[in-house]
């Protein structure tokens, strides 16, 4: 039986494939050059160096989009469509860590049909692991947008997205006081932390507190987007919370981060780069987003949820060839699972008791 994170590569796999996705296959090496000009873009600042025989200092990849980004053409009206299952390695606690990741990258020419197709895809990602999901969407252009009309002197515009992310709206209230800001624009920064949950009303909500047409025209491809998961059927999965992302420097657009039941973390996350392949002098833009496939792991520690077809249970002094003869016959119709106690965690559909000699079903 395939595990957890086993199986959702295969499905996964086959889902991107399924919608134009190419495998994309890379190096486990990249220059360390190419992580260190972009270390705000990685989740660690700490990369696993060394050094080859012809003395180039190069890093065990420790994210996968960057390479990616690198090796991808930059050319007018071209999209390149491509999935990943890659192992990243990354410093954690001390450690090192190889890290599983599946995930896509949609980069080029693209319109609103590509950056709705990926977050689609995340919602379809999200279901194969799951039906318990929930998708969190923010909008770094909308937040961009708020946060340029409001006011704000440089400070006091890292000191929003901080208290963005950590959702603090007592410090938002001080900071705005402090700044001197209007009362509208005040309003809406407290707007973003303050409202959150159901796409519907959240949207609803805000499009009565913004009041630039800029704000409006971001709020209008966040409604857009919304609507377009929730025709999908994804509607009762989607949440607004703009306390998503928050950063400024690489994300232009939707940012998102999935999570499932069961696990307390988010095992996706992704969202429109745009900003981060200009730095890097392309034109082009780009939406993608990974799976962290080792997380899938505690689920198969939560559910050792797997359900046996027969459980047999045995007393030490049973027969070891009347034992064999019930699990052959037995394991011809479905899974076996023979023990002298009743595990915990272990569902089953049948359970075969066999002491002092005499075999007894329980269905």
């Amino acid at each position: 039986m395939m595990r957890r994170d086993e199986q959702a590569v295969f499905a996964l796999r086959e889902l991107y494939e399924k919608y134009g996705y190419s495998r994309y296959k890379m190096s486990r090496f990249e220059e360390y050059d190419l992580y260190v000009n972009n270390k705000d873009f990685l989740i660690s600042d700490q990369v696993i160096t060394f050094t080859d025989k012809s003395g180039r200092l190069l890093a065990m990849k420790p994210d996968v989009t960057l390479s990616i980004i690198k090796n991808a053409p930059d050319v007018k009206g071209e999209i390149q469509k491509v999935y990943y299952n890659e192992n990243v390695y990354r410093v954690s606690g001390g450690q090192y860590r190889e890290i599983m990741q599946t995930g896509l990258e949609c980069i080029g020419d693209l319109g609103r049909f590509e950056i709705a197709e990926a977050v689609l895809l995340a919602a379809k990602s999200l279901k194969l692991i799951s039906d318990n999901f929930v998708l969190d969407i923010s909008h770094m252009g909308l937040i961009s947008e708020v946060i340029r009309n409001s006011g704000l002197s440089q400070n006091g515009i890292e000191n929003a997205l901080e208290y963005l992310q950590s959702k603090n709206a007592h410090q938002m209230t001080i900071l705005c006081s402090d700044e001197g800001l209007e009362s509208k624009n005040a309003e809406k920064l407290k707007a973003l932390i303050e409202l959150c949950g159901d796409a519907d009303h959240v949207l609803n909500t805000l499009d009565k507190t913004l009041t630039a047409q800029s704000e409006k025209e971001k709020l209008s491809e966040l409604k857009e987007l919304c609507t377009i998961l929730s025709s999908c059927g994804f509607g009762e999965n989607i949440r607004i919370d703009f306390s998503v992302g928050s950063d400024l420097k690489y994300y232009s657009g939707v940012v998102f981060k999935g999570y499932v039941e069961g696990i307390p973390a988010g095992v996706l996350s992704g969202g429109q780069y745009d900003k981060l392949l200009k730095k890097m002098g392309r034109k082009s833009k780009a939406i993608g987003f990974a799976v962290y496939t080792d997380l899938l792991e505690r689920l198969d520690k939560i559910t050792a949820a797997r359900v046996y077809d027969t459980i047999i249970l045995h007393d030490k002094k049973a027969d070891t060839a009347t034992i064999i003869a019930l699990t052959e016959k037995h394991s011809s119709s479905g899974s076996v699972l023979v023990c002298t106690s009743l595990p915990q965690h272990k569902n089953y559909k049948k359970l075969i008791r066999f002491e002092n000699g005499v075999v007894n079903e329980v269905e």
